[in-house]
């Protein structure tokens, strides 16, 4: 589809992608801006959204806002021009965070397949079944982490074990540490008007038999009184990881963990995310992948399989800076 102008409705459809993707607690912590004389996308950091004790380091808000900037790119590609995108293109400006330049007619067509799954993808955080992923499509997500410079390692049962075991530590350190749990509560809301935050019904049930250590939101102290299921007995478990450690990682994390949640939705497989373990810097340590010599940082962890489809998240109305257009 090759769009010549970018007219206030195409604008508005590209933002719209773009926030279609995931973030820690439904902050959306992102806002777009145009430059109209360089047909450049702008995409800065909400810090007034970050968690500030969850995420103190705001390596979360980074990998939500990659997320943003994968969906961007696929909608640029899919209107026809090939998105110019830098990271952190201005050291001065430290909230601008990446930028999106529409270019000349796409060279190649890496994302334009993916563009309708956008708004299919959902986060599911209910029961999945016991059948297992195909190796061809474990090897399509695996390409998927690599072609945006992030390795996905797909766990033994072993190591699935032991990295479930470093998340329930996490998840009992969040809901027994005030400030954490005070961070996620106040994202956990019936709607408001606001479209930020997790309403109850795309929470999800705990397990039943703890052995997937679903978050629990609103951080209660006794699990007895949350709602729990039994979930799969073998859960299929992957670790998107990175070489390095720094800012624009962060970012292209992101960028490689939408594009493995795209791929994934277009081949019917459900995933959530278990991020608990990544925000203590001791847990987030072990869970690195340790398969061979090169440095490696975990940067997510993704429960994969085939089950509901999750319900939608609500999303602001209103991600676009002032004078944008």
């Amino acid at each position: 589809m090759r769009t010549t102008v970018l007219d206030a409705t195409t604008l508005e459809t590209l933002v719209s992608a773009a926030v279609a993707a995931p973030s820690i607690h439904n902050t959306q912590p992102w806002r777009f801006r145009l430059d109209p004389d360089t047909l450049t996308l702008e995409i800065r950091a909400a810090t007034q959204r970050g968690l500030r004790h969850i995420d103190p380091t705001g390596r979360a808000l980074h990998v939500s806002v990659g997320c943003a900037l994968l969906n961007l790119r696929t909608g640029v590609e899919h209107f026809g021009w090939e998105p110019v995108t830098r990271l952190l293109p201005r050291p001065a400006e430290p909230d601008l965070l990446a930028t999106v330049r529409l270019g000349g007619t796409p060279r190649t067509s890496s994302y334009t397949s993916l563009y309708d799954v956008i708004w299919r993808r959902h986060s599911s955080r209910f029961p999945f079944s016991e059948q297992p992923l195909p190796i061809a499509v474990i090897t399509e997500l695996t390409e998927a982490a690599h072609a945006e410079g992030a390795r996905l390692h797909h766990l033994s049962p072993h190591r699935t074990d032991s990295v479930l075991q470093l998340t329930r530590e996490a998840e009992h350190r969040n809901t027994t540490d005030a400030e954490r749990a005070m961070d996620s509560r106040r994202w956990v809301a019936e709607a408001d008007g606001t479209g930020l935050g997790m309403p109850p019904e795309v929470l999800g049930p705990q397990d039943y038999l703890d052995r997937i250590p679903m978050r629990d939101f609103g951080a209660h102290r006794h699990a007895e009184v949350l709602t729990a299921r039994t979930f799969e007995r073998h859960p299929t478990i992957a670790v998107l990881s990175t070489a390095h450690d720094r800012r624009t990682d962060w970012l292209r994390t992101g960028q490689a963990l939408e594009r493995v949640l795209l791929v994934a939705t277009a081949h019917g497989v459900r995933a959530s995310l278990l991020h608990q373990g990544l925000e203590w810097p001791d847990l987030r340590e072990q869970l690195a992948p340790s398969a061979d010599a090169r440095p490696s940082h975990a940067q997510m962890v993704i429960r994969l399989g085939y089950g509901p489809e999750g319900p939608a998240s609500p999303r602001s109305d209103e991600p676009l800076l002032r004078g944008s257009a």
